[in-house]
Order: C-alpha cells, then structure tokens, then sequence
C-alpha cells in the first residue's frame, strides 16, 4: 500500500469513529465510505491549486484530493462540529490543509478569500445555478467551477447557462460519470458582481436566473 493508499485509509478510519458520535456520513462502513473517496477522485484530472473546496462536510472531495494530489487545499465549512472535525483530520494526518469555518456567502464577500483560488468543488448543493452562484466568487479569473451533481434535472442546462453569464462564468463542459453522476464544468471569465453572493439561503430558495 502506497503512502496515498495509506492515508485515504487512515481518513476512513477517521471518518467513520466520528460518525458514531455526529452524523458526518450516510456511509456506514468502511466498503460505502469507499464509494465516496472514489467520486470524490473524479475531479482530480480538473482540479488547480489554490484550490477550495465548499461545504467540505466530512472533507469530500477535498481530503482525497489534498492526499492524492498534493495541490495546496482550503476546505470551507460552516457547521462547527464538522470545521473542528476536519481540523483535527488534517492535523492527524499532517496534511497542509486550511479550514474556514464559514458560510460560503460570508467568506465568498471577504477580500480574504473572494477570487483567490484557481478551482473549486460544490456538491450536495439543490440546484446547478445555486452552486455556481456560490463557487464563483471564490474563484480567480479564468479559475474553473467543478460542480458535483447527479441525474440532470428539467431545464437545468439552460437555467444554469443563464446564470452563469449573470455571474460572469460560462459553461466549459460536461463529463459523465458512473450511473447518473457528472461533473459541470464552468470557468470565470469575468470578475463576479459585487452583488453575488448574496445572502444565505437566497441562492437556494431563488437561483440566479430564475
């Protein structure tokens, strides 16, 4: 087993003792965490340092990437138990890995961060325009949007066509995964409106364009 090989067990391991305390994960053993890992690695071929990754969870994608590329990381996380979760897993596995502890639409408007990182992962975000309203102003001019979504919904493309040129983004392409998996790739073509993000929960409840 390689030193990679070692470390993505070693953060399953992590991941699964934490789940028996708080819920970080539907997985409930090592062999469904697994699965997870394995999407998560999809995005490597698209991923650039800096590099964020938004409402890390558990730390998915971003842990696996961070061990399997060594690209430098940044997990966003706005649930405390979870920020402090990852926290301790990083330092365990002495990974060079940042955590914010924030909500992507406050740390999204602080010059800390806004447009600063090269690629950037969402998943488990409601809608494609939501996603992206929350990625791009993280992301640097030409920096690339790896959206994580599943089974293409009624109208997505265009809704999400029409958002991303509000956002000053435009859609790259599209690449299919396993079952209904994909990824959605955008990339900034303009800096983001001083409008976006706007507050929590909007982007959700009515996406850019809708």
């Amino acid at each position: 087993m390689s030193a990679g090989e070692e470390r993505l067990a070693h953060y399953t391991r992590l991941v699964l003792e934490a789940n028996a305390r708080f819920n970080l994960t539907g997985a409930k053993n090592e062999t469904e965490f697994a699965s997870h890992v394995a999407d998560s690695l999809t995005v490597l071929p698209y991923v650039v340092g800096p590099y964020i990754d938004i409402g890390s969870g558990a730390g998915l994608p971003g842990i696996p990437v961070a061990i399997a590329s060594g690209v430098e990381t940044t997990l966003l996380e706005a649930t405390a138990k979870k920020a402090k979760f990852l926290t301790e897993t990083i330092e365990t596995l002495g990974l060079n890995v940042r955590v914010i502890g924030a909500r992507a639409e406050d740390a999204g408007r602080d010059p800390k961060w806004r447009e600063r990182f090269r690629s950037a992962t969402i998943r488990a975000v409601a809608s494609a325009p939501a996603a992206l309203e929350l990625a791009a102003p993280f992301l640097a001019l030409g920096g690339l949007a790896i959206l994580q979504r599943g089974a293409t919904e009624p109208g997505e493309a265009g809704a999400l066509s029409v958002a991303a040129a509000e956002l000053q983004c435009a859609v790259e392409s599209e690449v299919r995964l396993v079952g209904q998996k994909r990824l959605v790739l955008v990339r900034k073509a303009g800096a983001t409106p001083n409008r976006f993000p706007r507050r929590a929960g909007t982007a959700q409840k009515r996406p850019v364009g809708g």
